[in-house]
């Protein structure tokens, strides 16, 4: 059951505060939200740390296990996807399936944790350039200085149309996935000691001790999949659009996370792959298959490393502005914030927006001098991907909230409906639990360190405060309230607080 717009013309205001419908295929969909997941970072970056933070051989099978867990989840997602377009994503559905109040709730979450996510990552970004150009050009350049470079090329990218990022996000999505698989290739192809061993991707590790820290590291590479339904509104085909596009993203990311992770195994040996990920980091993926590849293939993967995190970068800032448009369409932030480019229907204000904060944010780091791989890449992108396995977590709880009603199941039967999600809900909550556990193994902090608890603890925040807002909208401003959740229709509501809302909205 779609909600369906009122037969009104809309007011100009109204017509500013929509963006740029169908304009987006399954495949530029697929190529955003895998760009968030930046496959190269995490298969350079994020299977090494797992050796080294874990001390378990299965990351292989762990994000096997973590794709099949997402999929589990995804079906119920899709699901209401269908029933629900609205680029607020993760806040709308809560709010349809649980309420406004909890679905303000985590609207706060949804900014924090993707601003979290894109401003994180400039610091890889920064950090990872500047090491890049003094290596192979011997020029010395702060960070701060590639971060600056990439944040403005990130916000002048981000008031553009949508369909012109997806394909520069294409470009280089097909680029890092094509290096990757040269050099999965090259590791199968020169396996330790002249045989295969496939240990990493035995069912036996999930036995292992440390298995809940596997699937924790493995998790936080997936942060990205989920943006399918942030696009709903400018895709072709929404319905059909968001479900082919989740799906293919999830199978695409699963399976090359494990077989890049396996094949680093085969070609080291499993029983030295965490003495390897410990002396190498970030750069085993590059030294293993050095000896057998022309240095030009090393530096074009560091040059796609590097493209990776600008990727990333992009779709992360497009799905954070979309969050802070949804929320000022609404009127539950200033609606300045809904305002849209005349020409490319992209969401001028918000983006504006999350670059300004941005800006702030890498201004402090860089007058503080504080360390932009491990106190804001590391530290900040991880605290990130904590808000959004938040998000889930309660987004699966919404669905089953929303489809209990027999109404809405009127084309979705019990099993995607209800049992799917209830599913999720529960091994994404022990996700959950375990991770707050070995929060402080995660940011590579003392167990006694303040962070440990700090940054968890700020999203518990985000989440009072938003509902506190939203109770105050209730009483004060009951004509915003009434339209939370409702998307474009909000925008072509009589905003008087007399006048009864023509949509069926969330209670």
């Amino acid at each position: 059951m779609s909600h369906n717009a009122p037969r009104t013309r809309p007011p100009a205001s109204a017509v500013a505060q929509t963006l740029a419908a169908g304009r987006l295929g399954v495949w530029p969909v697929v190529f955003i939200v895998m760009a968030a997941a930046a496959p190269l970072t995490v298969i350079a970056g994020g299977a090494t740390t797992g050796w080294l933070v874990t001390g378990v051989v299965g990351i292989p099978i762990g994000y096997l296990v973590v794709a099949v867990v997402l999929a589990i989840f995804s079906i119920g997602y899709v699901a209401m996807s269908r029933q629900v377009l609205n680029s607020g994503a993760f806040y709308t559905y809560v709010t349809h399936g649980l309420g406004r109040i909890p679905g303000i709730g985590a609207s706060a979450v949804a900014l924090l944790a993707y601003n979290a996510m894109q401003i994180g990552l400039y610091g890889g970004f920064g950090a990872v350039t500047a090491n890049f150009v003094a290596e192979e050009f011997g020029v010395t350049v702060s960070w701060a200085v590639w971060a600056l470079a990439a944040w403005a090329l990130v916000g002048v990218l981000g008031v553009r149309r949508i369909d012109l990022n997806g394909r520069i996000l294409a470009t280089l999505l097909i680029a890092e996935i094509a290096v990757a698989l040269v050099l999965a290739a090259v590791h199968l192809g020169h396996p330790a000691e002249g045989g295969i061993d496939l240990t990493a991707i035995s069912p036996g590790q999930l036995a292992t001790a440390g298995i809940g820290a596997v699937l924790v590291t493995a998790i936080t590479g997936f942060v990205g999949f989920e943006g399918t339904a942030v696009f709903s509104e400018e895709s072709k085909d929404p319905q059909r659009t968001v479900a082919r596009a989740t799906y293919i993203a999830l199978g695409i990311i699963g399976g090359l996370y494990s077989l890049c992770a396996l094949a680093m195994t085969i070609t080291v040996g499993p029983d030295k792959i965490i003495a390897a990920a410990t002396e190498h980091g970030t750069e085993l993926i590059f030294v293993l298959a050095a000896p057998y590849v022309p240095n030009w293939v090393i530096v074009l993967g560091h040059l796609l490393f590097i493209s990776s995190l600008f990727a990333a970068l992009l779709a992360f800032h497009a799905t954070a502005s979309r969050y802070f448009f949804a929320l000022g369409r609404e009127g539950v932030l200033p609606r300045a914030l809904a305002r849209t480019s005349v020409r490319s229907r992209s969401p001028k204000a918000a983006s504006l927006t999350q670059s300004v904060i941005a800006l702030v944010v890498l201004g402090l780091y860089a007058a503080n001098g504080w360390d932009p791989m491990i106190n804001l890449f590391f530290w900040i992108t991880v605290t990130g991907g904590l808000g959004v396995l938040i998000l889930m977590f309660i987004t699966s709880i919404a669905v089953i909230g929303y489809f209990v009603k027999p109404a809405h199941r009127a084309d979705v039967g019990v099993g995607r409906g209800l049992v799917a999600p209830t599913v999720a809900s529960v091994a994404l909550g022990w996700i959950l639990v375990v991770t707050l556990q070995q929060f402080d193994v995660l940011l590579g902090v003392d167990p006694a360190s303040p962070w440990r608890w700090i940054f968890p603890v700020a999203f518990g925040a985000a989440a009072v405060l938003g509902m506190l807002w939203a109770v105050y909208l209730r009483t004060a401003r009951p004509q915003v309230y009434r339209v939370i959740g409702t998307g474009a229709h909000s925008a072509l509501i009589d905003p008087l607080p007399d006048t009864p809302s023509p949509v069926t909205a969330a209670r």
